[in-house]
């Protein structure tokens, strides 16, 4: 019998792997909005936006940020099934991290299973509310369910904050405002 203790140790280690608290880019992450919608050219909102990438992937740890990239890499290569169980896991470790959700909703959104990348992306968005990039995959992924006005409206929403977007040019103006 005095061996089993230490065998119970071995297989449920007495600290629990916890991930740490997401880093609060939130002042931030407000300035570079606001920069956002001040800038006057493409190229100066496209440095902008890769500052709030860097911001939204700054992963709370080690573990967090290696299950991103490797989520992010599978994707890349066409290996959704793997990106999924990477982000999968990353999800399981740090449940508060929005960009988790949201990279997983693109994977599910390149998979063609928009279901599951609405219910990511509504993840991401109860979390950080103006990331940008999950508006406008939202808008993507209510259009790939064929609900266009609810898309409509989730992209201006998304434009308000980034006005610079690539994916303006497919707001669709209302039915009585055309040029």
């Amino acid at each position: 019998m005095k061996w089993i203790a230490p065998l119970c140790l071995l297989a449920f280690p007495t600290v629990a792997e916890t991930c740490p608290p997401v880093a609060d880019h939130s002042a931030r992450l407000s300035q570079i909005v606001a920069s956002l919608g001040a800038a006057k050219r493409q190229e100066e909102a496209n440095i902008l936006s890769q500052e709030l990438w860097a911001l939204w992937t700054d992963a709370p740890d080690e573990r967090a940020q290696a299950l991103l990239n490797e989520g992010m890499a599978r994707r890349s290569n066409y290996d959704f099934l793997g990106s999924r169980t990477a982000l999968d896991r990353l999800i399981d470790y740090c449940p508060e991290y929005a960009e988790g959700y949201n990279q997983r909703a693109f994977t599910s959104y390149l998979g063609q299973d928009f279901e599951a990348a609405l219910i990511d992306l509504d993840r991401a968005l109860d979390i950080l509310p103006t990331h940008v990039a999950a508006l406008s995959g939202k808008a993507l992924t209510l259009m790939g369910l064929g609900r266009n006005a609810e898309a409509q409206e989730v992209l201006r929403a998304a434009l308000a904050l980034n006005p610079w977007l690539q994916e303006r040019a497919l707001l669709v103006e209302p039915i009585g405002t055309e040029l």
